[in-house]
């Protein structure tokens, strides 16, 4: 037997791998398994914790909660659960999850006690229920089943949506409608840790609350959990129960920002690492560790997660910790970001005197400090013999002999350095090496992440650079030596040549005015054309302050006072050309958080062009920067620091670009000295970005093969009836935006008219315009486009033709008159559904036809597009399901019944028909419960759908209907969700 790929199969796998590592799971066999558990605890369908099952284990798990007084206990609990904000209930419930909840225990001789109740036991994981069921569906003001969820004592941690992307959804996807569920039935995700949204080729995971941008991927596990297939390794190893343990009560961060709190959980990497220095620290056998992560993984919240491990966990017992920063930029930095989050115990080292009382006292709690605060520390003042210290920006630790300082005022402590850009001079003891300083023999690192797995995990982007470093010069050689004889002719020819070495150098050449001049316009054209039409940002990185005063001049001089900036140190006697651009601190800062923004960001012009000699080269973090100009000899470490300002990922932001004017990148190994992969990942040259252009647009151009591409109707018909289905359907939406993201940030560029890829992008941008109105009936699909595509749609194509052609429709008698004057039987089919869909989707609730109506659609379009029913077939099929929908209303309309009346007339007749005795007495029942719903029910007030005695009411009047004054209690019985189904109907209808 032959079965079609699609959700279903996804969630069974996921099922069973879940089972594999330890949970017990329900649903395996395609039914709803959330029934099993449904029916063993008596949950109703509004709640969203199996309370019977919580009252369990918490008796088995506390000694002073008993059988007499668990119910007290869980009613308390119950109202945890009540929020008007998402964030902070789920704050606060995470803090009874990990530290237990307090409850007043009565004592038989009438004394009261506080204890803490455990939900869960940490320290015996065994002695927990680990529950992974399907289908687990909760109603509420509105009804969600999401597919797949994570119960630990009854209590949900994990929701997981799935998708097929042989059903044209993927993870994006899952996450909108993780998104959406959010938004609908808060209740349930109050107690979350994460949500998954997956497929079968992609596994993501985000925080209860976060954007999709912050779903990430699980790339890594154990040797136990390693496996070919992503995301069967990703399931195992992020959700068997130790490490979600091991993550709910270790790894989750609360961070106050201006628009809302924000919940952190850790990326992967982040979490191995810190369990690799937990286990260094534990083990006791070396005491230095290499953390080699590139720019953009996330290093700071590395650290700040071990050291909330280190000071809650049992590794040490009592343990001091620091975090050393090497400038106060980083350290305010740092601060800031402790002084957001819901870190415990840590302080600041203020001084040095403070910083050696701080190390004399030897409190367990993490102190943060600059390196430069250990120069007068005194040696051997060590009061904690637990000490462990965490130095960021490892490569520059060595500098400066602070390094000995700080090893000489805490001899015996375990030193771990973090790093992205790791320092090998050489390997004697009077080199710089990263390695040495803070590995073991025989270790180069304790644990890396490396720049092609940020790539590759999308953390950041690939950069590629340009050479623009080959300029000709004109010289007058003539007078040049005539000028140069007569301002030196007391020296001897060997003077003038010693001069000569000593003083000509890359910054000489990089201040002469007609270089700088050059520079500056090939910047301006640079920046014009490519980079400022699509909304993004430049640097100028220069070899000295006076070149950045004179590049800074120049450009403003093009480009206005309003758009660049000019960053350096000053100093009191610097000379007028460079005190022009002088800023102090509290300036700086203000240039710098408005470069940051977009201009729809800001309330008036930010800055476009940043001109910097030696700041902002790291640390610094700005998304919309896309672009360096380069003017300055970087090498090694100071290089890929300076890189990786380009490489922070944005939305429609395809790579990060370095133009360089020095030639540093003309042989790539000279300039990073390390290994082949890091070189290769770290800067490419830009012709590889023509080349996947080039790759990208033939991928898409084939789906078309055997089309003719002209302007035509009937090419365009048969084009957009091509993508309408599987499987091009989905290639081409994929494969087009990413071609969207290439060509933008190739173009402007001579080769894209000469070698026909603008002739043919101008094709495929006016087959997406088509699709996109088809399939979505959105009305202006061209504001989705990127900038320069919608110059070229706005240029070359009719977009009045093209909606003549593909008309949006909307549901109704007019729609399927028009809808018949269509040829094409794809296109014509692919519209029915969308509307179709749209119709329904917001109904599903209100009425049993509109759920079976909705299910019979999907059925259609799966098997059209499984190819099992042709594209005539399939609009036969989904035009019979339209005049259903339409007749609902109608034959409401023709019985004198409202909608609630109407639905529950419906359910009663057509879904329990055995159970009643005539249509007749059907229509009375419903006639008097939606009387008592209207006459008891007060719906003046927002929140009455979900209000626990709204719901109480609804109940009782349901029951005093059906059992007391109609005598159908059989109804009731027989049926475990006929009351939860038939409130439905009432709060849908009448919300």
């Amino acid at each position: 037997m032959v079965s079609n790929p699609s959700e279903g199969g996804v969630e069974r796998s996921l099922l069973s791998w879940l089972d594999g590592v330890g949970w017990e799971t329900h649903g395996q066999d395609g039914d709803r398994g959330a029934n099993v558990l449904d029916e063993a605890y008596e949950r109703d369908s509004h709640e969203v914790i199996y309370w019977n099952l919580l009252k369990e284990q918490v008796v088995a798990l506390n000694d002073a909660v008993t059988e007499d007084n668990v119910d007290k206990f869980v009613s308390s609990l119950r109202r945890d659960l009540d929020t008007e904000n998402l964030m902070d209930g789920n704050r606060a419930f995470h803090q009874l999850l990990t530290k237990g909840k307090t409850f007043n225990v009565q004592h038989t001789d009438g004394s009261t006690e506080t204890v803490y109740v455990d939900l869960i036991d940490h320290e015996d994981p065994e002695n927990n229920r680990f529950h992974a069921v399907n289908q687990f569906s909760v109603s509420r003001e509105t009804t969600i089943r999401p597919d797949v969820s994570l119960f630990i004592n009854g209590i949900p941690l994990v929701t997981m949506e799935l998708k097929s992307q042989t059903q044209d959804n993927d993870w994006h996807d899952a996450v909108s409608d993780l998104d959406a569920y959010e938004d609908d039935v808060p209740r349930l995700f109050v107690p979350g840790l994460f949500n998954i949204a997956a497929d079968q080729f992609e596994f993501r995971y985000g925080a209860v609350g976060a954007p999709k941008e912050f779903y990430e991927p699980w790339n890594d596990a154990p040797e136990a959990y390693a496996d070919d297939n992503d995301v069967k390794q990703a399931v195992e190893a992020l959700c068997n129960p130790r490490t979600l343990l091991n993550l709910l009560k270790n790894f989750v961060f609360y961070e106050r920002r201006a628009g809302g709190d924000a919940k952190i959980v850790p990326r992967y990497m982040q979490y191995y690492a810190v369990n690799a220095i937990l286990d260094r620290v534990s083990e006791g056998v070396h005491k230095r560790g290499l953390i080699w992560h590139t720019q953009g993984s996330g290093k700071s919240f590395t650290m700040l997660y071990a050291a909330q491990n280190l000071l809650t966990s049992s590794v040490a017992r009592n343990p001091q910790v620091f975090i050393i920063v090497d400038t106060d930029k980083l350290n305010s930095q740092m601060r800031d970001q402790l002084a957001n989050l819901s870190l415990e115990h840590w302080t600041e080292a203020e001084s040095i005197d403070h910083l050696q009382r701080l190390i004399e006292e030897g409190q367990s709690e993490l102190v943060l400090t600059t390196i430069q605060k250990f120069e007068n520390v005194d040696p051997d003042v060590q009061g904690n013999d637990e000490v462990v210290v965490m130095s960021d920006e490892a490569h520059r630790f060595m500098e400066a002999d602070l390094g000995s300082r700080l090893d000489a005022a805490l001899p015996n402590c375990y030193h771990f350095g973090f790093t992205g850009t790791p320092v090998r001079e050489g390997e004697r003891e009077k080199d710089k090496n990263t390695f040495r300083e803070f590995s073991p023999e025989g270790e180069d690192y304790l644990h890396r992440y490396s720049v092609k797995q940020g790539i590759d995990d999308g953390l950041i982007l690939p950069v590629y650079f340009t050479l623009r470093h080959d300029m000709r010069w004109e010289i007058d050689e003539a007078g040049l030596d005539e000028e140069f004889e007569a301002e030196f002719r007391g020296m001897t020819t060997d003077e003038k040549r010693e001069f000569i070495r000593e003083t000509v150098n890359a910054t000489t050449l990089a201040e002469i005015e007609p270089r700088v001049e050059r520079a500056v316009e090939e910047i301006d054209h640079h920046y014009s054309e490519k980079i400022a039409p699509n909304g993004w940002k430049g640097m100028v990185v220069t070899p000295s302050r006076r070149s950045a005063a004179m590049y800074g001049e120049r450009l403003i001089d093009r480009r206005g006072e309003d758009e660049v900036e000019v960053l350096y140190t000053a100093t009191n006697d610097d000379p007028q050309l460079i005190r022009q651009f002088h800023t102090d601190s509290e300036e700086r800062d203000s240039i710098v958080n408005a470069f940051k923004q977009t201009d729809e960001e800001a309330d008036e012009e930010t800055p476009k062009l940043l001109v910097v000699h030696n700041m902002l080269l790291t640390g610094f973090d700005a998304p919309i920067l896309k672009t360096m100009y380069l003017d300055r000899n970087l090498k090694n470490h100071n290089l890929m620091q300076a890189i990786a300002r380009t490489n922070r990922p944005a939305e429609g932001k395809e790579n990060g670009e370095i133009v360089d004017f020095q030639g540093v990148f003309e042989n790539i190994d000279e300039a990073l000295d390390y290994d082949a992969e890091t070189q290769a990942y770290a800067a490419r040259d830009k012709d590889e970005l023509f080349d996947d252009l080039v790759d990208q647009l033939e991928m898409v151009m084939d789906i078309f093969d055997g089309i003719p591409k002209n302007d035509t109707q009937e090419a365009t018909y048969e084009a957009v009836e091509r993508v309408s289905t599987h499987p091009e359907r989905r290639k081409f939406k994929q494969g087009f935006r990413r071609l969207q993201n290439l060509y933008e940030a190739v173009a402007p560029d001579g080769r894209l008219v000469s070698e026909g890829i603008e002739r043919d992008y101008k094709w495929l941008s006016r087959i997406h315009v088509a699709f996109k109105r088809t399939t979505r009936g959105e009305d202006s699909p061209e504001e989705d486009m990127r900038e320069k595509t919608r110059d070229i749609i706005s240029e070359n194509v009719e977009i009045t033709e093209i909606k003549r052609d593909f008309p949006t429709y909307k549901l109704g008698e007019e729609y399927l008159e028009d809808v018949e004057g269509l040829d094409n039987p794809g296109v014509k089919a692919s519209q029915i559904a969308h509307a179709t869909r749209e119709h329904l989707h917001p109904r599903e609730n209100q009425n049993p036809r509109y759920k079976r109506l909705s299910e019979r659609v999907t059925d259609i379009i799966e098997r059209w597009q499984g190819d099992q029913i042709s594209d005539p077939e399939a609009v036969d099929a989904l035009q019979s399901v339209e005049d259903e929908i339409m007749s609902v209303e109608e034959e409401a309309a023709q019985q004198g019944m409202d909608d609630a009346e109407f639905a529950i007339y419906t359910h009663l007749t057509e879904e329990t028909p055995s159970a009643i005795e005539s249509d007749d007495q059907a229509e009375a029942v419903a006639e008097e419960i939606v009387s008592q719903f209207d006459e008891r029910v007060d719906r003046g007030y927002a929140g009455w759908k979900t209000n626990q005695q709204t719901i109480a009411e609804v109940e009782r009047i349901l029951l005093e209907v059906l059992v007391v004054e109609r005598e159908l209690g059989h109804l009731v019985r027989d049926d475990d969700e006929f009351i939860d189904t038939i409130r439905e109907y009432l709060i849908q209808n009448y919300g």
